[in-house]
């Protein structure tokens, strides 16, 4: 089960690894089924950066899979990428920097960032999970 303290543990650890590489990233976890455990936005990440990280997370925790697959998967089918997104209210996010959260080979939630580019906010969510 994905608690809030593990959700918080989880950004606590993403926003250190951010600093280190001099990054002003938001996170978001959510449980398996997209829904918001916890976010925040580091002070000069850009403003729509939360929102886009639960894109990212909320993708990631669909698929129990990372958030770039999809990506992969809809790189020649827009239409159909845009059709999921708007079936969805928006929370499709096919792009690089959402990861699953796994516990005994289960997905039990996932963690999205953004801010960087796509490459660090993978790097620093991957990070934030070890």
């Amino acid at each position: 089960m994905l608690t809030l303290d593990r959700a918080q543990a989880l950004i606590t650890a993403g926003i250190e690894e951010a600093r280190s590489q001099g990054l002003n990233l938001a996170f978001a976890v959510v449980d398996p089924a997209g829904h918001l455990v916890a976010s925040a936005r580091m002070d000069g990440a850009p403003w729509i950066a939360p929102e886009v990280a639960l894109g990212k997370a909320w993708t990631a925790a669909a698929y129990g899979a990372p958030s770039a697959a999809q990506g992969e998967k809809m790189a020649s089918l827009h239409a159909f990428s845009a059709s999921i997104s708007v079936a969805t209210g928006g929370r499709y996010t096919p792009q690089i920097g959402g990861l699953p959260i796994t516990d005994g080979g289960s997905v039990i939630g996932a963690i999205g960032a953004s801010g960087g580019t796509g490459q660090q906010d993978e790097d620093v969510v991957r990070a934030a999970i070890g």
